[in-house]
């Protein structure tokens, strides 16, 4: 922390993790440097990096400017975000998701039926789990 920079509070950081949370070896094989996530920074970042080539970058997957504006269009329309509703929740949809993943399919990418608006919570539980990087 820089002099003169407020003291934080405890509590959770932006990683979610407790800041008075124990730190154990990184997971990465090999790797002995001792963090409070499963990865450390370096492993973290590097796994990142190899998580998105081998998905591609937005734009390569069809999320261009026309499909900026057709997800704006859509969140106007579908303000609030459909997982939060089903726990009973009123939080205000991000996101426009697919509901079954495209794969590159033209038709399935740009057919509203299988649009769903999202916050950005929901949004990343949905896709970490149906990318295999949770459970």
């Amino acid at each position: 922390m820089e002099a003169g920079s407020e003291t934080p509070r405890p509590g959770k950081e932006e990683s979610g993790v407790s800041p008075f949370a124990p730190k154990h070896p990184c997971s990465y094989p090999g790797c002995a440097t001792r963090t409070q996530t499963a990865r450390c920074d370096l492993h973290r970042k590097q796994e990142q990096r190899e998580y998105d080539r081998r998905r591609g970058y937005a734009a390569a997957r069809g999320y261009n400017r026309e499909w900026r504006i057709a997800s704006k269009s859509y969140l106007e329309r579908n303000p609030l975000c459909v997982g939060c509703m089903k726990k009973r929740r009123v939080v205000a949809a991000t996101i426009t998701d697919h509901i079954v993943p495209h794969k590159g399919d033209p038709a399935l990418f740009w057919d509203p039926g299988n649009w769903q608006a999202l916050c950005r919570s929901c949004h990343s539980r949905k896709t970490a789990v149906s990318d295999g990087r949770w459970g």
